[in-house]
Order: C-alpha cells, then sequence, then structure tokens
C-alpha cells in the first residue's frame, strides 16, 4: 500500500511539474525558473504534512513561487513585470510541459544529466532527493544540473517541441531516458538497494503524461504498457523476507489483474496503429507473460516470434540473450546453450546466471556452479545476490 508520505510527495510532483512548464515558458529563463519551482516544492514538502494539501495545490505553489521570485530578483527589473503576469490558477498548455520534458532530454545533454534535469524540473525532486535515488553524492547531481543548465544556455538549446523531422530522434531519446529511470527502480544496479519504488513511479507518471500529452505516438503507448506490466507482479516480486522471487515461483494471485487488462488495453489500442516498435514489442512479451494463467501456460513459441521481431527492429546481444532463455522452452537447453555461447557477454551477470541453469538442465553441474559463481561475482543488487548464494550452497 502506498504511503501518506508518497501519495502527497507525487501530489507536489505533479503540481511542480506544470507550475514549472509555465515559469520557463513565461520567464524565459530555464535556471530562475527550475529554482523558483525547487523553493516552492521545499516549502510544499515542509508544510503540508502539518497544514493539510491546500485546496487548489497549484495556487498554492504558484503563490509560494512568485513570492519567492519577487524576493530573489527584487532588484531586477526586468522580471518584476513577467512575475507579475502570473495569475491564479495555473492552467499552462499542454504544449509548455513537452516542451519542458524535451528540453530536459535534449541530446546535447549527457545521459546522466538529461535524468537528474528531467527529476529535478519536471518531477519536482530536490537535488538531495535525486543524489538518495541514484545513490550519488548530492555535490555530484548538482554539478549534473549546473552543467547541464549551463550548457542549455551556452548551446542556446530551444525551449520547444522539435519540428516534425527532428520528432523521432528526439521523442526516441525521451522515451529511453524514461525507460532507464525505471529499469534503475525495478532493479537496482547499486549494492545498496535492491529496487526504489520512487524512480519506478516517477518513470510511470512520466510514461503517463507523454501518453497523455502524445496519445497518438505509439511507443509512448508501448512504453507506458511495459511499465504497467511489470508493475502489476510487484507484490509477488519478493519474498517476505526480502530475498528475490523468480517469475515460475510467483504467486500470480497476488498479480494485479485490473492493471494487467488496463495495460493491455493501452498496447491494443497503440497496435492499431500499426507502426510496431521496441517498446510495443517488449510490453507485448510481458504482456505474455502477465496473461498466463501459469508458468505451464506461458505462450514460449508466440515469445519467440516477438524476440525475433525485436531483434530486427533493435538488435542486440541482450535481446539475444532472453531470446535463446525462451528457446530454451521451445527447443530445448542444448540448443540455447549453443545460442547463448555465441553471444560473448563475459562482463554480464544474467548471461552467467542464465548459462548456469541450462547447464543444470544439461547435467553439467560443475560448470554450472562455475557459471553461478562467475554471476555473483559481476553483480552488486543485493536480492540477486542472495539468490546466487542459495543456488551456490551444497
Amino acid at each position: 500500500m502506498t504511503s501518506p508520505d508518497a501519495v502527497l510527495a507525487r501530489v507536489v510532483r505533479e503540481h511542480a511539474g506544470r507550475l514549472a512548464a509555465s515559469l520557463v515558458s513565461l520567464l524565459g529563463d530555464f535556471s530562475a525558473a527550475e529554482d523558483l519551482v525547487a523553493d516552492a516544492v521545499e516549502t510544499a514538502l515542509r508544510r503540508w504534512p502539518v497544514e493539510g494539501v491546500p485546496d487548489r495545490p497549484d495556487a498554492w505553489l504558484l503563490t509560494v513561487a512568485k513570492n519567492r521570485g519577487l524576493d530573489v530578483l527584487r532588484r531586477q527589473a526586468r522580471y518584476r513585470e513577467k512575475l507579475a503576469q502570473l495569475q491564479w490558477p495555473v492552467q499552462p498548455e499542454p504544449d509548455d510541459r513537452l516542451r519542458l520534458i524535451f528540453t530536459c532530454c535534449h541530446p546535447a545533454l549527457s545521459r546522466e544529466a538529461q535524468i537528474a534535469l528531467t527529476l529535478r524540473v519536471v518531477c519536482g525532486l530536490t537535488t538531495a532527493q535525486i543524489a538518495r535515488a541514484f545513490l550519488v553524492p548530492e555535490t555530484t547531481v548538482a554539478q549534473r544540473l549546473t552543467r547541464a543548465k549551463r550548457k542549455i544556455t551556452d548551446a542556446g538549446i530551444p525551449y520547444r517541441i522539435p519540428a516534425p523531422e527532428e520528432l523521432g530522434e528526439r521523442l526516441a531519446q525521451v522515451l529511453h531516458v524514461v525507460y532507464l529511470m525505471f529499469n534503475e527502480g525495478y532493479l537496482s544496479s547499486s549494492a545498496d538497494r535492491v529496487q526504489s519504488h520512487d524512480l519506478v513511479a516517477d518513470a510511470d507518471w512520466l510514461a503517463s503524461l507523454l501518453h497523455g500529452l502524445m496519445p497518438r505516438e505509439p511507443e509512448i503507448a508501448g512504453l507506458l504498457a511495459l511499465i504497467r506490466l511489470h508493475r502489476a507482479r510487484a507484490e509477488a516480486r519478493f519474498s517476505p523476507g526480502g530475498n528475490l522471487v523468480q517469475l515460475q515461483d510467483q504467486d500470480r494471485s497476488r498479480w494485479d489483474q485490473q492493471m494487467i487488462g488496463e495495460a493491455v488495453e493501452v498496447l491494443t489500442r497503440a497496435a492499431r496503429h500499426r507502426r510496431p516498435g521496441p517498446y510495443q514489442l517488449q510490453a507485448a512479451i510481458v504482456a505474455c507473460h502477465a496473461e498466463a494463467k501459469s508458468w505451464e501456460d506461458t505462450d514460449w513459441p508466440q515469445i519467440v516470434i516477438l524476440y525475433d521481431m525485436l531483434l530486427c527492429l533493435a538488435p542486440s546481444p541482450v535481446t539475444r540473450l532472453h531470446r535463446a532463455i525462451a528457446l530454451r522452452y521451445v527447443a530445448g537447453a542444448e540448443k540455447a546453450l549453443a545460442e547463448l555461447d555465441s553471444l560473448g557477454l563475459d562482463r554480464y551477470h544474467l548471461y552467467h546466471a542464465t548459462r548456469a541453469e541450462l547447464l543444470r538442465d544439461l547435467g553439467r553441474g560443475d560448470e554450472a556452479r562455475e557459471a553461478d559463481q562467475r554471476a555473483l561475482e559481476l553483480t552488486a543488487n543485493p536480492a540477486e545476490q542472495a539468490l546466487l548464494e542459495q543456488r551456490l550452497r551444497p
């Protein structure tokens, strides 16, 4: 169940994103707008738990931002007139929020900067919150944000939705940032945590926002469906002791069937556009698992076909690895192992963990233990480590 604090933070961030879009559009100064929003968010998170959420959160945040702006910029006359134009209620055009997201995810910025800037400005997280989310020093995040904002100013990165001929590349960049945020939250690469519910929720919210603003873009719908299908089984992913529960062992009665149904409907509507893409195909693969009544009912031949389609659109060794896992249940462990051994993913822990399972199927126990040991050396995630250690026990 979502905690009251988490719900409150979500309300603050949702309204903060709208406020940020209005301020950037009006002031024409990305950094000044971001600072005003951050102050308003920090004030809300401090006062709302005590005073309660106001009837009009947008107007409350606007008032705080406006007052703060007048204080900070008192001697900068050129902002006074613009700040005075801010009126309650805040009702930014949908295009304003799109412009903000695309500006944060401009390809001229580094991937780390894109994520930090999106979380700070669009989601309303503070620098300290972003640092905790990615387990890096606050000074590191601050430097990324400073460099990103300077880059936007120095390079003259425009605050706009890309032109039609640029949209494909830029939209892909935005979706990839959201996808990376979700992946890091869903199963952390860090040794200090297993997952981050906040990062998952932020990725979900951003995908939902994009889908609402650009409902005719099927890849946005595909990413939203993918996130929701994974979230639908969140309650069954870990044991009461915090250990990772593999898909075949999960209690499917704990899966959120309503969320699964809604995600599949989003994916079905996206498919009607007849423009398949990697996120739609990944969501379709997860849907095959989500809709199976049991592990034995999984439609593995269909999953292999979907992986073949995905490899045509976005070939990668990791996708081939996952196809080999599915092939195990269609053509047997020997063929799957032959596929796996051609990948050369020696530095990837899931490659060795998968290889260990196939070797055990083939009765090659000693080699399987060596593969599990190698996987253990390569992962920092505590839940994955616990699972591998369990396999290695005599």
